[in-house]
């Protein structure tokens, strides 16, 4: 290159230049189809990106800003960008899976595109994942994409299937801390992504860290020191799962025995009031309603929601305006909220299911219903607009309690100091309170059951027996 009169000759080499971001992809530049002739002169120390042009004879007009050369005016002849539009493929995690989100610009109509991979959230498998989306850009980018998308499947397809290797006989192995790592990685595949998580990784590994020995010789050692530690449940729960990967060790041949087999069974649990299902009642619910009104107004809709649609509590937080149709007519459960691991997931069933709104619940959702809502905007959110906390629900509104910093009196408390409801009872218990009414209304046990998630053989193991009166008619 050299100066001439303002202006820079190519020699057929490098042309450096800077172009605005919004324009062009700044790491990827232009490659042109007729020569260079000569352009403007740019300042002669910039630093900027470089490309190299498969032919030279075509016109550039720069200009001087701040500091940089910036692109105001191209005259394009036929001159062509490497990248005309970026196409953004979306990496989501549903239900414990990565999925890919494409672009609504592939289709005519404009319609969306969903790729499931079939592939666990993993670090491993994300950035499987970001690498096939990043090849997707690319084709929509230069216009190879192909319509039927089968290319990337195919792709996705070779990392689900598994890679043959040699396995070698395994040692028998004494620390069940070694033991759970390796059932845990066993199960993980077949677990739901919340249950593995919350059970596996976290609350039974953090017991089994607690041990004070990993000596799998130790068993009625360690028996006893969960029952001292623990209450007779979790201590029959932990020792049933340590049973569970005792017995796959033994059939992976990691184990010679399992010592914790029939452990559990000999822990008796004491009996509960046979009416573990504690309803509140009609009276009481409207209380409660009317209590949210005057003193969280913000939750109103929340608490009046899950009274009348008896739905579980992570299925309302999980409500998007896309499960409810334009008219408010029906709602359709398919996905639940985890507050402790902030995911998304399929309901308790793995099931999705239709729920007709009654004139109740449907003028419920018209009042609060935006005029032209957001498909993936949440129906129910904290006073802040983000997603409601199960816990900080039902920690500080709900019931109230204290923190480090500040001392929350909750709805029920305050009730229940005031004397206008019995005795206290979790949030969850408004879905009992939905069954046991709609029971005592005459809906039939498999009505119920559809409307709920629930089995027919649930509802009537615990909640039927609810709506018995408790004092008999005379014979």
């Amino acid at each position: 290159m050299k100066e001439n009169n303002k202006t820079l000759a190519v020699q057929g080499l490098e042309l450096t230049y800077f172009l605005k971001r919004r324009h062009l992809d700044l790491n990827r530049g232009w490659r042109f189809c007729r020569p260079v002739a000569s352009h403007p002169l740019a300042p002669k120390a910039l630093l900027c990106p470089i490309i190299q042009p498969t032919a030279l004879d075509f016109e550039y007009h720069f200009e001087y800003h701040q500091g940089t050369v910036e692109v105001s005016d191209i005259q394009m002849g036929t001159a062509k960008p490497a990248r005309t539009a970026r196409g953004n493929v979306g990496v989501e995690e549903f239900r414990g899976k990565f999925r890919l989100r494409l672009p609504r610009s592939i289709t005519p109509l404009g319609k969306q595109v969903i790729i499931s991979t079939g592939l666990d959230a993993t670090e491993l498998n994300r950035r499987r994942v970001d690498s096939v989306a990043n090849w997707i850009e690319e084709e929509i980018i230069t216009g190879q994409l192909d319509p039927t998308l089968e290319r990337y499947k195919e792709k996705l397809e070779s990392y689900r299937k598994p890679q043959l290797s040699i396995v070698k006989p395994n040692t028998p192995q004494t620390d069940i801390m070694g033991l759970w790592e390796q059932y845990c990685a066993y199960m993980k595949p077949q677990l739901a992504s919340t249950t593995y998580r919350r059970d596996y990784a976290r609350k039974y590994t953090n017991h089994i860290k607690a041990l004070p020995t990993k000596d799998l010789g130790q068993a009625i050692a360690i028996r006893d020191y969960l029952l001292s530690q623990l209450t007779p449940n979790a201590a029959k729960r932990v020792l049933t799962y340590l049973a569970a990967c005792c017995k796959w060790a033994m059939g992976s041949g990691l184990a010679k025995d399992n010592p914790f087999a029939g452990m559990s069974e000999d822990i008796k649990l004491p009996k509960h009031d046979s009416d573990a299902i504690d309803p509140f009642s009609r009276v009481e619910m409207n209380i409660i309603i009317k209590a949210f009104e005057d003193t969280r107004p913000n939750y109103a809709p929340f608490v009046k929601f899950l009274f009348w649609t008896g739905c579980r509590t992570g299925e309302a937080i999980a409500i998007q305006w896309q499960h409810i149709n334009s008219d408010c007519t029906q709602i359709t459960f398919s996905e639940s909220y985890d507050s402790q691991l902030n995911i998304r997931k399929g309901t308790k069933t793995g099931k999705a299911r239709k729920f007709p709104c009654n004139s109740q619940v449907r003028e419920l959702l018209l009042s609060i219903r935006p005029p032209n809502p957001d498909s993936e905007q949440s129906v129910f959110t904290s006073p802040t607009g983000g997603i409601i906390s199960n816990t900080r629900f039902s920690t500080q509104v709900w019931k109230g309690g204290r923190t480090s910093k500040k001392n929350y009196k909750g709805v029920l408390q305050g009730l229940l100091d005031e004397g206008k409801i019995e005795r206290y009872r979790c949030p969850y218990n408004t879905r009992h309170t939905f069954i046991t009414l709609m029971l005592a209304e005459g809906l039939t046990v498999s009505t119920v059951a559809k409307l709920v998630g629930n089995s027919p053989e649930i509802i009537l193991k615990h909640y039927a027996g609810n709506t018995v009166p408790l004092s008999l008619p005379e014979l």
